[in-house]
């Protein structure tokens, strides 16, 4: 069973200009992406999906292939991740390529490691799940969320206003960096199960990069996660 991971790169991000190959920490911050595939062993192909002749040659740089990019109809605004994905899929198979397993990498992940997607890829071909999700757990409890009404302060939740920490149960999001999907669930051509599992990721490792704060933020963090490595 083959393995292919895509990495959705578009351009013209407008709060970060150039946002998916600017330099972060050395090199553009989609060199991460690619490395960490490349190294993990784990795939056939690792390439860049993206309407963007820089950030193709970028890409291919830093070892990625490009063999097309991306149609008008998954360049706009409107596109999902899903249309990028099901385009790249579609392509692959015009070419004879089709694919057991496909992780979704964003281009600007650069907590992203071989050894994280090498983990992903083998605990998602061992269940009987359909997709992995990385997932971090919130910092502070949301079940003991405040909000304003007619000016004051309440609880949310107030069945929870003296509730232990401790004591609620963990709440994740999505951490923003890869998804491992079984293709052929993925593309519709055979029912799943409709399960999905986490891999559970540490804070400290995670940073949604979405405006030049974030991206300062980043770079901290991830100083500090290659100090600590």
């Amino acid at each position: 069973m083959k393995n292919i991971a895509i990495i959705t790169a578009r351009g013209g991000s407008k709060r970060i200009p150039k946002k998916n190959i600017k330099e972060f920490c050395g090199k553009p911050i989609i060199a991460y992406s690619i490395e960490a595939a490349i190294n993990s062993g784990i795939f056939d192909e690792v390439m860049v999906s993206t309407d963007s002749e820089e950030i193709a040659e970028v890409a291919k740089k830093y070892g990625a292939k490009v063999p097309f990019l991306r149609s008008e109809a998954t360049s706009n605004d409107f596109a999902t991740t899903r249309d990028v994905l099901i385009e790249v899929l579609d392509e692959y198979k015009k070419r004879g390529q089709e694919f057991g397993i496909m992780t979704c990498i964003y281009p600007t992940a650069p907590f992203v490691t071989a050894a994280k997607l090498k983990n992903a890829v083998e605990l998602l071909m061992d269940s009987d799940a359909d997709s992995l999700m990385p997932v971090v757990a919130y910092g502070f409890p949301p079940q003991r969320a405040m909000v304003v009404r007619d000016g004051f302060l309440e609880y949310q939740y107030p069945e929870h206003k003296n509730t232990r920490s401790q004591d609620l149960e963990p709440i994740y999001h999505d951490c923003g960096q890869f998804y491992v999907y079984k293709t052929d669930v993925f593309t519709g051509k055979v029912q799943g199960s409709g399960k999905q599992i986490p891999l559970n990721m540490p804070e400290e490792e995670t940073q949604d990069i979405d405006n030049m704060s974030d991206w300062v933020i980043a770079e901290i963090k991830y100083q500090r996660f290659i100090e600590n490595k």
